[in-house]
């Protein structure tokens, strides 16, 4: 293209002041301006620029071309090898998105656009931001997907503002495995049947379709973020064909009490995608939230006393509401829901201690003394404090440390003492220190604590293994008494069991019951 004249007119006048300075100026650099001057005195010739030749696209409506290729090809594909690849080339996200882009440029979308992008974008609102690249008329899609019989897509819809919107996709299933679809987007049509705000419409065509679905989408821009990986041993058993809260039951994952589960998506605050870490597909379970309010849901009592008014008032049940102290903490932990407990996958390790709890005569301490005679270079104990003094013959350190009750109320007001209590106007404690020493000269600590004591010493401070000493019921405890006052034995055999609270359970058996040997300590 030529140089317009007029701007090569003014060059005089330029060099006429360029010549005015040289003489005038007085703070000017002589040799910029002699400088400024050669260049303005070049000569300056026109330069046009050759025309390229326009070009003109042969179609800009490959997409729906390859749509119609698809569903002529969809017969052969169960038949060919061939027809069944070439199915697969044309559905891949790459290929297709080049004929999206082809079909843009050829359409010439491009220019229609404005020249700035403040024209549209709002930079102090970012749902607006969002907003205005949804109503652009290039996000439609056309996406083509993969039908297997029998097999899930492992995907849910929800109906919001008036269209229908992918609301999860099962992680490992096939849609996520596709990676076509994604959460947010709108489907429009289904194999070019327009689907609208009814589910069932689209739930008819999955169902009816057979080889490729063609789905018609608006994109959501919304990028996922990983997720990290969680793992929660479960507390409760589920099965998700009796729950009537599940969005799809299909959809749902049974476990047990005792399972551990992987959360792969935390997103819905609803239900939790999750898979169990040997293995299997992904599904939804209940997450911590609506677990605990259907569990602490209670009905209204409605029942009322057929009496008369004085008796109406003993029958309604009141409810009592308190406010947390720590002086009734057993109380409120008695209430808890325990559903979840996040677990992490660590090398074998050495415990620090190993924790007898049970109820009161269920032989904790018998079960202690047998454990440090057997093996005292694996396990040891701590030694309780006490604030009475020695009696006589009483060593140091062989049956309780002595120390002051001044010294001993400051260590425990301090939370050095793991438990304590008050006998005779003495005071009796075990000091956290003490378990330190044990597990500092290499042994296993022994302890017959409280359960309550379980929230300090489940931690990576101590390291515990837990075992449950379970008492006998009713009958077995008289069908142990009377074996052994027919034998004249007064021994009883511990019966391993499992349990999904505790790391180990033990259960009193009477003799002649088969025995099994406490290992793996």
């Amino acid at each position: 293209m030529p140089v317009a004249s007029p701007r090569i007119e003014p060059v005089p006048q330029v060099l006429d002041a360029v010549s005015d300075s040289t003489t005038s100026s007085t703070t000017a650099n002589d040799l910029d301006l002699i400088y400024l001057k050669g260049i303005m005195e070049s000569p300056l010739e026109p330069v046009e620029s050759p025309k390229e030749p326009r070009l003109s696209p042969v179609r800009d409506n490959n997409v729906e071309l390859l749509q119609e290729i698809l569903r002529d090809l969809d017969p052969f594909t169960q038949r060919s090898d061939t027809a069944a690849e070439l199915a697969r080339i044309l559905t891949q996200p790459h290929f297709q998105s080049l004929l999206e882009t082809h079909d843009c440029v050829a359409s010439q979308a491009a220019d229609s656009l404005p020249s700035s992008p403040c024209d549209f974008v709002d930079h102090e609102s970012e749902d607006r931001n969002t907003a205005g690249l949804q109503l652009l008329p290039d996000a439609v899609r056309m996406v083509g997907i993969r039908i297997v019989a029998g097999e899930h897509l492992g995907v849910t819809f929800k109906v919001e503002g008036g269209d229908l919107v992918i609301a999860r996709i099962l992680h490992g299933g096939m849609i996520d495995q596709q990676g076509l679809l994604h959460v947010g987007d709108v489907i429009k049509e289904v194999n070019g049947r327009e689907v609208g705000r009814d589910p069932r419409v689209l739930q008819e065509e999955l169902q009816a379709a057979r080889g490729i679905v063609v789905l018609k989408i608006l994109p959501s821009y919304h990028e996922a973020i990983p997720p990290r990986q969680v793992f929660f041993k479960c507390h409760y058993n589920y099965d998700p064909e009796n729950d009537n809260l599940i969005p799809c039951k299909e959809a749902g994952l049974r476990f047990q009490a005792g399972d551990i589960l992987q959360i792969v998506n935390q997103d819905d605050m609803n239900w939790w995608q999750a898979r169990h870490v040997e293995g299997g597909s992904t599904g939804l379970i209940p997450s911590q939230v609506l677990e605990e309010k259907r569990k602490a849901f209670v009905k209204r009592d409605v029942e009322l006393t057929p009496a008369g008014n004085l008796c109406h008032g003993l029958g309604v049940k009141k409810k009592k509401k308190m406010m947390y102290v720590t002086t009734k903490n057993a109380e409120f932990d008695r209430h808890e829901i325990l559903l979840y407990e996040e677990v992490a996958k660590v090398p074998p390790f050495k415990r620090k201690t190993l924790i007898l709890i049970g109820a009161q005569g269920v032989g904790r301490r018998r079960l202690k003394a047998q454990l440090l005679l057997r093996d005292p270079e694996l396990f040891g104990t701590t030694i309780p404090y006490t604030s009475r003094k020695a009696k006589k013959g009483e060593r140091e350190s062989r049956m309780y440390a002595f120390t002051s009750r001044s010294k001993m109320e400051a260590d425990i007001k301090n939370g050095r003492f793991l438990e304590f209590g008050e006998f005779e106007g003495n005071l009796y404690g075990l000091k956290i220190d003490s378990i330190h020493e044990v597990a500092e000269a290499g042994r296993i600590c022994i302890l017959d604590a409280n359960p309550q004591s379980l929230k300090v010493l489940r931690t990576s401070e101590f390291l515990p293994y837990v075992v449950f000493l379970q008492a006998p019921d009713f009958e077995v405890l008289k069908a142990m008494n009377c074996s052994a006052v027919e034998a004249g034995v007064d021994t009883k055999t511990l019966t391993v069991q499992s349990s999904h609270t505790h790391d180990h359970q033990l259960a009193w058996q009477p003799p002649g019951a088969e025995r099994h040997a406490l290992v793996g300590v």
